[in-house]
């Protein structure tokens, strides 16, 4: 007989009950005051009858690799899918509740720890998401299209540099009939429309797309499973009007129709052909400056964020935009925030906590699914958007997802990163762009193996 495939979609509410810390800037006791929309956990089940795959994707800034393997084992037990077939990610939105204790943040007085009690609720919505999407298994269809997502933002650095305005937009389908199963999305964009002096909970742009298309393509109950690509580097700087929500809902119904456009022309038609295989690899650490060396480069990033506000500095010389508010003036006060989690990370170094936070999130898990001739790649932590265009490059149908089964407290990123003294850059633990390398490499060798067995 056949192999035929089957999927189930659910999602479960995991918005906070309460005021939380709302985590993503620096400096501001940003506590909640109420909830502009609901975060979410979505979760997609699929089946060929030999190997079941589990995409849970998470309105949350982070998914540490502790929850992200304690969900993973009590999903394992309520389905019988094993752990090593499951991707927990997070849509990185800045406007959610606080899921990780980040080291390079310990010495900013105005972030608190983490609420156990709402990672307890994060973790059980995950169960709830993925219980219930594996209960409600049928047969299927897929097709798959790709949406332009250049219209939500560019690289932050520069309008014009590397960036992957591509969303894969996997359709599926009930056989029975035309109902949507769920749509599976993977955007790579920093969701950070909204900033520090919104208080309300949202999921920024990406729960604006999501509500389009429930309104106007999907229905209003089928999943969005969506998916932040790598994007250390990318960001709605260059493209937005205002930090409003205005701005998020019109960014994100501009993705919501680049998707709906995808939708329409995807082709459904049975895929029964999975595969999952996964594999670890250690990344090396950062060497950090001494903590003289990290002051000096402190000061130096303030006199050019001062520079940058006065519109005196060689960068904003002969712009037309140099108020307070402009991107390159963000920019500035980015490297700023990262010169401080530098000398942050350099204190912490001489007392041994570097090392302990790096065996935290050691060895990374890489994870490749196959979806018929379509292949997701997971990766923890926030990666420069470069390397997910090198495996691109070498595999065509390959789609990267960031923040994937955890996250490496800070980035990976370029050479270039490191030689101007990005945020990116001044926020890592680990070396780059060997780092990088390592992660391009071991996912190439990953899709060699998928469909042919395991490397577990």
């Amino acid at each position: 007989m056949a192999a035929r495939l089957i999927a189930g979609a659910a999602t479960a509410d995991i918005t906070p009950r309460g005021s939380q810390f709302l985590f993503g800037y620096p400096h501001v006791r940003r506590y909640s005051t109420g909830v502009h929309d609901p975060l979410l956990s979505s979760a997609l089940y699929l089946s060929d009858g030999q190997t079941p795959l589990l995409l849970v994707a998470n309105d949350v800034i982070f998914v540490s690799r502790q929850t992200a393997g304690r969900v993973r084992e009590r999903i394992a037990q309520r389905t019988g899918i094993p752990a090593a077939n499951m991707m927990v990610t997070a849509t990185h939105t800045h406007s959610g509740p606080l899921t990780v204790d980040m080291l390079s943040s310990e010495a900013d007085p105005a972030v608190p720890k983490t609420d156990p009690a709402y990672v307890q609720r994060l973790e059980d919505g995950m169960v709830e998401a993925a219980s219930k999407a594996y209960d409600a298994a049928r047969p299927a269809t897929i097709g798959l299209a790709v949406a332009d997502g250049s219209c939500v933002g560019t690289n932050r650095h520069d309008p014009a540099g590397s960036a992957d305005p591509q969303v894969p937009v996997l359709v599926i389908r009930d056989v029975g009939h035309p109902a949507f199963i769920a749509v599976l999305v993977v955007c790579s964009m920093h969701p950070t429309v909204l900033h520090e002096d919104s208080t309300l909970v949202s999921g920024d742009f990406p729960a604006m797309a999501r509500q389009y298309l429930q309104q106007n393509v999907l229905g209003k109950d089928c999943p969005v499973v969506y998916h932040t690509g790598p994007c250390a580097n990318l960001s709605p700087r260059h493209v937005t009007k205002a930090n409003t929500f205005d701005e998020a809902t019109r960014l994100g119904h501009a993705l919501g129709r680049s998707i709906a456009r995808a939708v329409a022309s995807a082709d459904c038609a049975a895929v029964p052909k999975l595969g999952c295989v996964r594999g670890f690899v250690d990344l090396p650490p950062r060497v950090l400056p001494s903590v003289r060396e990290a002051q000096d480069q402190l000061d130096r990033s303030a006199r050019r964020l001062e520079e940058k506000k006065k519109g005196t500095g060689p960068i904003c010389s002969g712009k037309l935009d140099l108020s307070p508010f402009s991107a390159e003036v963000r920019t500035a006060e980015c490297d700023w925030f990262g010169a401080e989690e530098t000398l942050t990370l350099a204190r912490a170094a001489a007392t041994g906590r570097v090392a302990a936070a790096i065996a935290s999130v050691m060895p990374a898990e890489i994870m490749v699914m196959q979806i018929g001739p379509w292949f997701f790649v997971g990766w923890p932590g926030e990666i420069s958007v470069e390397f997910a265009l090198q495996v691109k490059a070498r595999q065509p149908g390959c789609y990267v997802i960031s923040l994937a089964n955890g996250e490496l407290q800070g980035y990976v990123v370029t050479e270039q990163a490191i030689r101007e003294h990005r945020y990116e850059a001044l926020n890592a633990l680990f070396a780059g762009p060997e780092s990088g390398r390592l992660l391009v490499d071991k996912t190439l060798e990953l899709l060699g193996h998928v469909g042919h067995g395991g490397m577990a």
